[in-house]
């Protein structure tokens, strides 16, 4: 599954890329922390991600309530999808992509990229098997 590292994902935020953040965990997690991306416009606002609380369903298999939600995804935008770590985001990455959608995970989900914020030494080494893999 194709998937996007969160520094090229903030490159291209910075660049302008008029991406489309889907992040897919409970909302209360969302509450407590999403990606601000203050270059990232969509319906939750101004400058943000979009929430759609599906994570729980498709970590049990369940992709329905995805299915049932696509029209609020856009289709002429690049889409990352965002988890808590990207594996779930995986299955819907490919959920979107069956639906023709051009959808990428956010390889290590939220803790990758708050790691990716902090510059932290576990983002270091996880980017570095990244990129050797």
């Amino acid at each position: 599954m194709p998937s996007i590292r969160p520094d090229e994902l903030a490159a291209r935020l910075d660049d302008g890329d008029d991406l489309f953040i889907l992040d897919i965990r409970p909302a209360s997690n969302y509450q407590r922390g999403a990606i601000d991306g203050s270059h990232v416009s969509d319906a939750n606002g101004p400058d943000g991600s979009r929430n759609v609380p599906v994570y729980d369903d498709l970590r049990s298999g369940d992709d329905a309530s995805l299915r049932r939600r696509l029209d609020e995804i856009p289709r002429d935008r690049d889409v990352v999808v965002v988890c808590k770590m990207g594996i779930v985001a995986k299955r819907a990455t490919g959920l979107l992509r069956e639906e023709g959608y051009d959808a990428v995970t956010l390889a290590g989900g939220m803790s990758g990229w708050n790691g990716y914020q902090r510059g932290s030494l576990s983002y270091k080494l996880r980017s570095l098997v990244w990129r050797l893999f």
